[in-house]
């Protein structure tokens, strides 16, 4: 991902732009400060609206998402850097109320009524929206201009959702500083609480279970204090997790076992999937429910006149929630287990197990974690909903070469790269990897390639992130040729390519020719789908239109 240029007007900002709910944080007077909405709220739904003339971010769009669903665009970041025919896009789009199309390149476009005519957005611009919102939020707290900020992202989103992310940043008129991992700025936010009381140059070993609206993450840092509590020093050590697994598909569980048994329990002769109204209202009645589950062994959902002016009353248990989505909460073990093999570390080495995402507060979640640890308590200590967006602020103020706060001044975050990364080989679609997923970063790894022709005076390279080992089922970020290779037999002619990562994540790709020196490059910073310059600006403008 590519980070722009840092500026040094005004305050710098933290942005946790969730799937379900976003929040927005400042560093300042030597404390971190979650910013209230214009409701009072520290968390504003990811929620943007069409009516009329009118658009509605946040609260407001929430608050009239019954009586105008179709035009109500919730989940978005499900969309964001994705293909349309991408499997869990097709999935999602059977499920939401407002409609999604192809566009350009196969790009998922946001269909909605709006100032009397049908409109497309793209997910970037839907973000950018709640971004703007966040922004002026800010602004509104600080009295001040808000151009700066760190976005957070989850741990296992493509080069292509970031480089999303960062767009829909630039549309809202914000300099993204930084993209980083959504665990570990909330390994951040506990870090620094935590360093004060650790011993002096004594390591922790800390878990981040990061489990939000929409996304899943696991991450296992080691965090050093530093010998004089200046110095500290916070390192992604492994990260594993599910870009499509969250509350929301808790929730879509509930809501098909609530049709079934709406049409068991009351024999309805008609399809209430058709209905967008009543889905819509029995989406919010199964989030209720499943909090109150949270806090109960039983609660009740009830919609009233759901459909055919039926009003629905159904009892669900904790114990059938449980069991309804069994397969979810097995999902979370095994990317749990998968991130300790990859960074070979054994549980019972874990000193801190830290709950992030609203949905850890689920007591199958806790209690599966307790079990899995052997009773290990679990760190509450941070307010789980809080705790990205005050990481992210942290990490701006760093960015910013902060000095009043000491803690601060010299810490470093060292993150890793969540996919592997290679070139394509052969003609089979074979992917050689360069360098594998939870590999430190800045890295720079070298591997050697040779021709599969005689003759060959041209070789094209391509670049692919991803796990799988054809490139067909990984995710293409970018090409480039290689000329002037004196014809020899092939096999004989070596290559070296080299991929170097920066600390912000910019891949730069560079293929030399052993004998003659002759070298091409690419730098990685987007993918083909990537808005354009002109794209962006376009969007812009359109945005500042709309908001006046």
């Amino acid at each position: 991902m590519a980070a722009s240029k840092v500026k040094d007007d005004g305050p710098a900002v933290g942005i946790d732009l969730g799937t379900t709910y976003s929040c927005v944080a400042v560093w300042r007077h030597d404390r971190g400060e979650l910013i209230a909405n214009d409701q009072g709220n520290r968390l504003t739904p990811s929620c943007v609206a069409f009516k009329g003339d009118e658009r509605h971010v946040g609260d407001a769009a929430v608050n009239q998402a019954a009586l105008n669903p179709t035009n109500t665009i919730f989940e978005v970041k499900r969309l964001i850097g994705r293909r349309f025919n991408d499997e869990s896009v097709q999935g999602d789009i059977k499920l939401w109320p407002f409609k999604v199309v192809a566009g350009r390149d196969d790009r998922p476009m946001i269909v909605v009524q709006y100032e009397g005519k049908e409109k497309e957005f793209m997910p970037e611009e839907i973000s950018s929206m709640v971004l703007a919102k966040m922004k002026e939020t800010a602004e509104a707290y600080l009295a001040k201009t808000v151009k700066d900020a760190v976005i957070t992202v989850p741990v296992y989103f493509s080069n292509s959702q970031r480089q999303a992310t960062i767009d829909a940043g630039a549309i809202a008129g914000l300099n993204v500083m930084r993209i980083i991992n959504e665990p570990t700025a909330a390994a951040l936010a506990y870090g620094l609480e935590k360093m004060p009381v650790c011993d002096e140059g004594t390591r922790r070993t800390v878990l981040v279970f990061d489990l939000g609206g929409g996304t899943f993450d696991v991450s296992l840092l080691s965090i050093d204090p530093g010998v004089d509590m200046n110095k500290g020093m916070f390192e992604v050590m492994a990260v594993a997790g599910d870009t499509h697994l969250g509350g929301a598909d808790f929730d879509n569980e509930m809501v098909k076992y609530s049709l079934k048994e709406f049409a068991r329990k009351y024999k309805t002769t008609t399809d209430i999937n058709s209905n967008q109204k009543a889905l819509r209202r029995l989406r919010t009645a199964c989030e209720r429910a499943k909090r109150m589950l949270s806090a109960t062994a039983q609660t009740t959902i009830e919609v009233d006149s759901l459909h055919e002016g039926i009003d629905m009353s159904i009892s669900i248990t904790r114990s059938r929630f449980e069991e309804l989505n069994k397969e979810l909460f097995s999902k979370c073990l095994e990317a749990l287990r998968k991130c300790l093999r990859d960074a070979k570390v054994d549980k019972s080495s874990v000193q801190d197990v830290v709950l992030v995402g609203g949905s850890t507060r689920i007591p199958k979640v806790r209690s599966m974690l307790r079990e899995f640890f052997d009773g290990k308590e679990l760190c509450q200590s941070i307010n789980p909903d809080e705790a990205v967006a005050y990481g992210a602020a942290i990490q701006a103020y760093i960015l910013r070469g902060g000095t009043d706060d000491g803690r601060m001044v010299d810490m470093l975050l060292r993150d890793v790269t969540p996919l592997s990364l290679g070139i394509e080989i052969r003609n089979d679609y074979t992917m050689s990897v360069v360098i594998p997923r939870n590999t430190a970063i800045p890295t720079m790894k070298t591997q050697n390639f040779t021709t599969l022709y005689d003759n060959q005076i041209d070789v094209k390279f391509l670049v692919y992130e991803g796990e799988s080992a054809s490139t067909k089922d990984n995710n293409l970020l970018g090409e480039f040729m290689l000329t002037g290779i004196p014809p020899e037999p092939k096999s004989v002619p070596i290559m070296e390519v080299t991929f170097d990562i920066d600390a912000n994540g910019v891949l730069n790709v560079s293929a030399k020719h052993r004998s003659t020196g002759q070298t091409n490059s690419i730098i990685i910073t987007n993918d083909r789908s990537r808005l354009s310059k002109e794209e962006i600006e376009s969007m812009a403008q359109r945005f500042k239109r709309i908001a006046t």
